[in-house]
């Protein structure tokens, strides 16, 4: 896990207030959570074993949130604007690859059934499904992030599957 975090208004407030029932070693990390440290600078200061389950606790209970990272032009492609900076298309080669299509059609399916269940979602199926070309499927990606990230599970592996997706996709 590479984001950095910052302390939502609920976690300022647990920090003043102490009102939940949050153990010391959690309350430590919340501590440390400040939008400059990343991770890693975290788990030295911290010396949890558990970070990335501590963060996506803390994160899925709304103490903290993921702060934006500021793209960098080398690795700008064209996007739709309303696709955050941190999810960057790779460009599209030439000749497509039918087999990036299908994996990138059945990963979009196989990681919604797994985290929201077989009904959940159908109309990011149907369009996923329906996708003909990389263009059409990309549109299927912010809804498809959105769904997942509705469950716990989803929330904590949202950057490594989204990556996995953006590979191909």
């Amino acid at each position: 896990m590479n984001k950095i975090f910052i302390k939502t208004q609920k976690g300022i407030e647990e920090i003043e207030k102490r009102t939940s029932d949050m153990s010391l070693r959690v309350r430590r990390v919340l501590i440390l959570v400040d939008g400059k440290r990343t991770p890693e600078d975290i788990h030295e200061l911290a010396l949890a074993d558990d970070l990335d389950q501590t963060l996506g606790s803390l994160e899925e209970s709304g103490y903290i949130q993921p702060i934006r990272q500021p793209e960098t032009a080398a690795t700008a492609s064209k996007i739709d604007e309303n696709t955050p900076r941190e999810f960057i298309f790779r460009k599209i080669p030439d000749t497509q690859d039918p087999k990036d299509m299908e994996m990138a059609r059945h990963f979009i399916l196989n990681t919604l059934y797994t985290f929201c269940g077989q009904w959940a979602h159908l109309s990011i199926v149907k369009a996923a499904s329906a996708a003909n070309t990389h263009e059409e499927l990309r549109k299927s990606f912010m809804p498809w992030y959105n769904a997942i990230i509705e469950t716990g599970e989803g929330r904590r592996r949202a950057e490594e599957l989204s990556s996995s997706l953006l590979k191909v996709i």
